[in-house]
């Protein structure tokens, strides 16, 4: 079975769980395609998705002459065919905040995506993100390629699903999984009842690298960890306002931020001005290994969200055997429960937060490392990706069907 795989952008620092998925669907004998729709940039921070940067092949990159040839071509070849891809294309962009103009040019990506896929002798493409790659994917099946599939990751799809056009997107593919119990139920919010049998739950996995050994005992540390992009929604800065309570209280810890992004001036800005700047350390983007080293030496994972499904970096922290300080949001109570593997409290809420953490800083060790137990069973249970990739594989093999040209 040869499946191809579209994204927005492959490799990417923030989707290791679609490499783990694609490295465990090989293992099980699957040949996996890899496409993006941008280039993704050589530089990565991780040695494994450096290895897949060399793998993959982005849209764009072959340029605006090879876009533009391919829509040629698919017009004057199979006009009929084009016709409706165009017609759907502009239906699209006269809903979304994006307009007709670019989703002509997913149309060019599709239509460049077909005679790539055609000439692989790919068989189904699955897509993960219901957003412009699902356009690019839907397109292409109009087009004459494959039937695809989605993986759909939230939040930003359920944020305008209309606007995405998301029912057009799911009721036309071969079937649609969602990473958790509560982003399932977001599709069925946006398909009709007839179509909620091919929607499915495979959740995204964590590696052997954190689930082949026993998880250590939590060590007698002030170090908190937060792994995360630096944006909005990933709560930070509420965060830092809560860690200035938590440092008002007498409370000793040292905040390590793992990741970046472009709120990282304004978050800099704040630490300065609350008089944090000997508390937090922002390290930056770091590879899988260093990730968990830092997971390794810290006492627990802290991660306010606000917007999130379910964040594989509570995953690797649960396995590692650290506890997890997260939020009421979408998928997270799934995975984290107050008093067992960790603390949850309402989204938003600095002084719940202050109190949380200070709750954290003051728990036992010992207990911290029962929880951080039980924690990484949860997750052997859940989110092992080799696992996960095998139920993935039954569905492909159910649904692939031959390429009509």
């Amino acid at each position: 079975m040869k499946v191809a795989y579209l994204t927005n952008q492959y490799p990417h620092v923030r989707h290791t769980f679609i490499r783990r998925e694609i490295v465990a669907l090989e293992a099980s004998g699957v040949e996996v395609l890899r496409f993006s729709v941008r280039d993704s940039g050589k530089v990565a921070v991780d040695p494994a998705d450096q290895s897949e940067y060399g793998k993959t092949r982005a849209l764009l990159s072959a340029g605006k002459g090879a876009l533009l040839g391919a829509l040629v071509s698919e017009a004057v070849t199979r006009p009929v065919r084009f016709l409706r891809a165009m017609m759907r294309a502009v239906r699209f962009g006269r809903r979304s905040d994006r307009g007709v103009i670019r989703h002509l040019v997913y149309l060019a990506e599709a239509c460049l995506l077909r005679r790539w896929l055609a000439a692989a002798g790919a068989e189904h493409l699955h897509v993960h993100f219901a957003t412009n790659p699902a356009a690019v994917g839907l397109f292409c099946r109009l087009l004459g390629g494959p039937v695809y599939s989605i993986t759909v990751h939230g939040p930003e799809e359920w944020d305008r699903p209309e606007a995405l056009s998301l029912k057009e997107k799911y009721e036309s593919a071969a079937f649609v999984i969602a990473v958790s119990d509560f982003g399932r139920c977001q599709v069925y919010r946006w398909t009709s009842l007839a179509y909620w049998p091919n929607v499915y739950v495979i959740r995204c996995g964590v590696d052997e690298a954190f689930l082949k050994s026993e998880p250590e005992p939590v060590p007698d540390a002030d170090k908190l960890v937060l792994v995360a992009g630096l944006v909005e929604q990933k709560g930070h800065l509420l965060l830092i306002q809560a860690l200035a309570g938590v440092r008002d209280s007498g409370a000793r810890f040292r905040m390590v931020f793992v990741g970046d992004g472009p709120l990282r001036p304004v978050l800099e800005a704040e630490v300065k001005r609350l008089g944090l700047i000997d508390f937090v350390e922002f390290a930056g983007w770091q590879s899988n290994a260093e990730v968990r080293e830092h997971l390794r030496t810290a006492r627990a994972l802290v991660m306010p969200s606000f917007a999130e499904n379910l964040p594989v970096a509570m995953m690797e922290a649960l396995a590692t055997g650290r506890p997890v300080l997260g939020t009421y949001v979408a998928g997270v109570p799934e995975l984290v429960e107050s008093g067992v593997n960790g603390w949850l409290v309402p989204a938003g809420n600095v002084q719940a937060t202050a109190d949380a953490i200070l709750r954290l800083l003051r728990t036992p060790v010992a207990e911290l490392s029962r929880m951080g137990r039980v924690g990484a069973e949860r997750v052997r249970a859940l989110h092992n990706a080799q696992t996960e990739a095998a139920c993935l594989k039954e569905l492909l093999e159910a649904h692939v069907r031959p390429t009509v040209g």
